[in-house]
């Protein structure tokens, strides 16, 4: 491919009240600050070299942002752009520093309704993985995936493993002939995903996974949630994924955002690696272990933000995207 896309890079979520969400990333999940402006927050685990992986911005429409991808080098931008224009889709680069602490960035509007950046510089900042004296709440490593309500399953794993060469580690799908895809996970950087793909109403986010140093600490983020008697922010978990074998706890943040707090998976780096299909009947695909999912991890996803009008993506059906020309 004439452009490589290295892994996931950050996120944008739009909230109502920064304080009260700086208190629930900052204070109880132990994000470090980067810098604060204008009614915008940038956030960085205290693994992350660089300037942000979770930028919060004050809205009245709760909602996602961006998810932003790093790449390479800054001529893969123009390449990335090219791919997009031949897909029908209207690209525009943003200048360094238009978003604090990052280079010049590609911004589009994908065939599928999600905003997706890329940008191959961003400032460092200081790696805090050592200051232990200085973490905060349950301590946040870094940044490790993106999962996605998408409504042409099919149409979007083509465009992320054709277009940007993610490799398949893990796939669940029906029994029935011909067999059907149901979810994705996808990766690029050599763990389980970087992006994972569910069948459903999208474009949505259905959550935003960051690793946690071991089982241990998820087990603090739920002590710290008891304790600061915000345990109604637990919505599943702590509990072991069948798909990934993680150890994991979802949370949702005071405007509804769901956050997985995430350890534990296993590395895919070799060049051998078989994806493992997973049965759309097999209960243990979501839960090795661990309670019963509740409804609202099926139903809920946050809404995605169309950047022209700067107002909710329309909701698609599975047609939708083909209707429009933009897969063949």
């Amino acid at each position: 491919m004439p452009y490589s896309v290295v892994r996931a890079g950050h996120a944008e979520l739009l909230v109502r009240d920064l304080a009260v969400s700086r208190r629930f990333y900052e204070d109880v999940l132990g994000f470090v600050v980067t810098e604060e402006r204008e009614g915008r927050l940038f956030l960085r685990g205290v693994e992350e070299r660089h300037h942000h992986s979770l930028v919060l911005t004050e809205s009245e429409v709760p909602m996602l942002g961006h998810l932003a991808f790093l790449v390479a080098e800054n001529d893969d931008l123009d390449a990335i752009a090219t791919y997009f224009q031949a897909l029908g889709c209207d690209v525009h680069f943003i200048e360094e520093g238009e978003e604090p602490g990052q280079g010049r960035a590609l911004r589009v509007q994908d065939p599928f309704g999600f905003p997706l950046e890329f940008y191959a510089e961003m400032l460092p900042a200081e790696c805090m993985l050592q200051k232990y004296h200085l973490h905060k709440g349950a301590g946040v490593r870094r940044l490790d995936h993106f999962n996605c309500f998408v409504s042409d399953l099919a149409s979007c794993e083509a465009m992320w493993c054709e277009g940007f060469g993610c490799r398949v580690t893990e796939y669940v799908e029906t029994d029935e002939d011909p067999r059907v895809k149901k979810a994705v996970w996808l990766q690029r950087k050599g763990n389980v995903h970087d992006i994972a793909l569910m069948e459903g109403k999208g474009p949505r986010l259905h959550h935003i996974g960051f690793w946690m140093d071991d089982m241990g600490s998820i087990i603090r983020a739920c002590d710290i949630l008891g304790g600061a008697e915000m345990h109604a922010h637990i919505e599943r978990g702590p509990g072991r994924h069948g798909i990934s074998n993680a150890f994991f706890l979802y949370l949702r943040d005071p405007d509804g955002h769901r956050i997985e707090l995430y350890t534990s998976d296993y590395l895919t780096v070799d060049p051998d690696h078989q994806p493992i299909r997973w049965s759309a009947t097999d209960p243990r695909r979501q839960t090795l272990w661990g309670h019963q999912t509740p409804e609202s991890w099926w139903r809920d996803g946050t809404t995605v933000m169309d950047w022209e009008r700067c107002v909710p993506v329309e909701l698609r059906g599975v047609t939708d995207v083909r209707a429009a020309g933009y897969i063949k």
